[in-house]
């Protein structure tokens, strides 16, 4: 007959168990099952090869999180495959300037928070790890000048970070942009008219016209430089009379300016003895006026000269008819 187990001893044992898996979480996962963390997907359109759970995930190359994720979703309805990254990030590395830790608690404080980062510009872009290796992490930035690029499609219920393509998929990119309108340039058309054109650009040189013409700007070009040969033999004596002239030219003005001295003073000064006598004529004008006017004596002595010689021509013409008005009166 077999002994019965003792039910003190199997709970004892599995009380033990719990509270040494426990000890053994907090000891080897440096207690990150109880810390609080906000999670955030993002699509990518760019391949994933190279990135893993548990991949880093930096804002500016500090790491605040990893990758908790990487799923594939299939759109039956367009056929369009999505790839849903969600990442997890430590809210402890994340302080304000105070260096107090975020405020963002409840699920909606959390979105509040994300819509605030994304409408800074802040976008998700795969980076390389390492060259030899070819991982990739999440690089978390602020990009405000490239679109936004959301593909709203609910995932999880989690706040959705845009993305932008990597580095090497804009360069692909801008690459097969460039390669298309190359494409659709009339490359063909183009080359016809440019071996066109240069077959009539072959002939005109090839002309007789072209080559009398070429023949002709020889010959000019070589009298061209006779004549500066000329010029430049002729201009040394030239320049050469030319300073003479000016010197001399310099010399009479010099001259001309010590002659014109004297006489501009003798100028300036009867110039003052006319204003002189001017002003002393506008004195003897006005006294003039004064006598000649009506109420002045000389005009009085002028009217009474004038009435004396009235009444002796009257007397005469008296006398002449009544010669003996003189003796007996009239």
């Amino acid at each position: 007959m077999s002994k019965q187990a003792n039910p003190l001893a199997i709970g004892t044992f599995l009380v033990g168990a719990l509270t040494l898996l426990v000890v053994a979480l907090m000891v080897f996962g440096g207690g990150q099952f109880f810390k609080e963390k906000n999670r955030f997907v993002i699509f990518f359109d760019s391949a994933l090869n190279g990135l893993n759970v548990g991949a880093p995930v930096k804002l500016q190359g500090v790491q605040i999180g990893n990758v908790n994720e990487i799923s594939l979703v299939m759109d039956e309805a367009t056929g369009r495959v999505f790839k849903p990254v969600v990442i997890e990030i430590d809210p402890a590395l994340l302080r304000d300037v105070s260096g107090q830790q975020g405020g963002a608690h409840t699920e909606k404080q959390h979105r509040q928070a994300a819509q605030k980062l994304i409408d800074l510009g802040l976008k998700g872009r795969l980076e390389t790890q390492s060259l030899l290796t070819g991982l990739l992490y999440v690089d978390l930035n602020f990009h405000a000048d490239k679109p936004m690029n959301l593909v709203k499609l609910d995932y999880k219920n989690l706040p959705e970070l845009p993305s932008v393509p990597t580095t090497v998929d804009e360069i692909r990119n801008t690459a097969d942009e460039i390669i298309n309108r190359a494409k659709q340039l009339p490359l063909e058309d183009t080359l016809k008219n440019l071996s066109e054109t240069l077959a009539e650009i072959r002939g005109l040189l090839q002309s007789d016209d072209t080559r009398k013409s070429m023949a002709a700007l020889a010959k000019s070009l070589q009298e061209t430089q006779k004549l500066m040969a000329t010029l430049n033999s002729q201009s040394g004596p030239l320049l050469t009379n030319a300073n003479g002239a000016l010197s001399d030219t310099r010399t009479t003005l010099q001259e001309l300016n010590k002659q014109l001295l004297p006489v501009l003073k003798a100028v300036e000064t009867s110039l003052n003895t006319a204003t002189q006598v001017m002003q002393s004529s506008q004195g003897t004008l006005a006294a003039v006026e004064a006598m000649a006017a009506p109420d002045a004596p000389l005009s009085q002595a002028m009217q009474e000269m004038r009435n004396a010689a009235r009444a002796l021509k009257d007397l005469g013409e008296s006398l002449e008819r009544q010669p003996s008005a003189i003796i007996y009166g009239k």
